[in-house]
């Protein structure tokens, strides 16, 4: 197999289905029964393209394919200008696959008892960090199975193009990383049904639990489509290195809606989606006064209280949930 491609072309996307990038595109919370809403920008690095292009504007499939298809590109693509000031305007830093890994091996470690699950951390004489790869298959501790692992829920916060989940690329080099040697939550587990299932149903179903089971937000909207889709191109990396040939699309437009799901666009300080909360304007005075506007602002902003926002608060799935019960406020998590 080729090494992975690390700009991942939107055209390409919609050539393969116009249905699976507008499934990429969605925001469930906003979206209704008869309309779909995007995710927008929140970001004015775009906006000096004119309409479409607007902090507050949808993504639009027109607005990043045809003549647009190279508009959005990883971190590491980004100038050193343009890096620069996504850093101070919105604080975005990635992290590099090794610090991912190390993070990433504590969960581990503290989930099975033991250190060096999946790879050993070394230290090169340089002072550059690796890890070796440990390749046996791996064991579960007594009372857990492969299975409670895959279907272990896992969280990336404010996750931007979502290196601790996915690990395709390192985030700040840009460097590809092979299948074999990468080491995201959502990589482990991949690896893990591999290792446990023999055909493609057996793998299509366990893989489906596994990205049901990983959940990352993100304020801004293109890395927010960048992580989308390097969740669902992990998923044909996986499959083709199982199975070496590509997942039909009727298993990629499934893996794109878990997926427009569990990686959404959110405030992560006020749980709703971002720029939402507005001041109320109330009228007041009686019949004989003059009347007078009272601004009140959102309650939960000025007071720093998570809970009584008047924004949109964002709506996720609980898969493990009866159906009737499966949309649930992130906040409600947060008790």
């Amino acid at each position: 197999m080729t090494a992975p491609q690390v700009d991942i072309k939107e055209n390409e996307i919609f050539e393969l289905s116009h249905a699976l990038l507008n499934t990429l595109l969605k925001d469930h919370t906003l979206s209704t029964d008869t309309e779909q809403v995007n995710i927008f920008w929140a970001t004015d690095n775009y906006a000096d393209r004119g309409e479409g292009y607007q902090y507050n504007d949808q993504i639009k499939i027109e607005s990043i394919t045809g003549s647009n298809k190279n508009l959005i590109v990883p971190r590491a693509v980004k100038s050193r200008e343009k890096q620069q000031q996504r850093s101070r305007e919105m604080a975005e830093v990635f992290t590099p696959s090794w610090i991912c890994n190390k993070q990433n091996n504590l969960v581990d470690n503290a989930w099975f008892g033991r250190e060096n699950v999946f790879n050993t951390e070394i230290v090169n004489p340089d002072g550059t960090h690796t890890w070796i790869v440990n390749t046996a298959p791996i064991n579960f501790p007594e009372g857990k199975t492969w299975r409670d692992y895959v279907n272990e829920n896992r969280l990336e916060i404010t996750c931007g193009e979502a290196p601790y989940l996915v690990s395709r690329y390192d985030a700040v080099t840009g460097e590809p990383i092979p299948v074999e040697r990468r080491i995201g939550l959502l990589d482990r587990k991949l690896r893990v049904v591999g290792e446990n299932t023999h055909t493609s149903v057996e793998w299509l179903k366990a893989a489906q639990s596994a990205y049901m089971s990983i959940y990352g937000f993100e304020w801004q909207g293109d890395n927010l489509v960048l992580a989308r889709e390097a969740l669902l191109y992990t998923f044909i990396d996986y499959y083709y290195a199982k199975f070496g040939k590509k997942p039909l699309l009727k298993s990629l437009q499934y893996i794109a809606y878990i997926i427009s799901w569990n990686i959404w666009q959110m405030d992560g300080l006020k749980g709703v989606i971002p720029n939402s909360c507005t001041e109320q304007k109330i009228l007041e005075g009686g019949m004989f006064d003059e009347p007078k506007i009272n601004i009140v602002p959102c309650s939960g902003c000025k007071n720093g209280d998570i809970h009584p926002h008047n924004g949109k608060y964002a709506i996720i799935k609980d898969w493990s949930a009866p159906k009737a019960k499966q949309k649930i406020r992130f906040i409600d998590l947060m008790k």
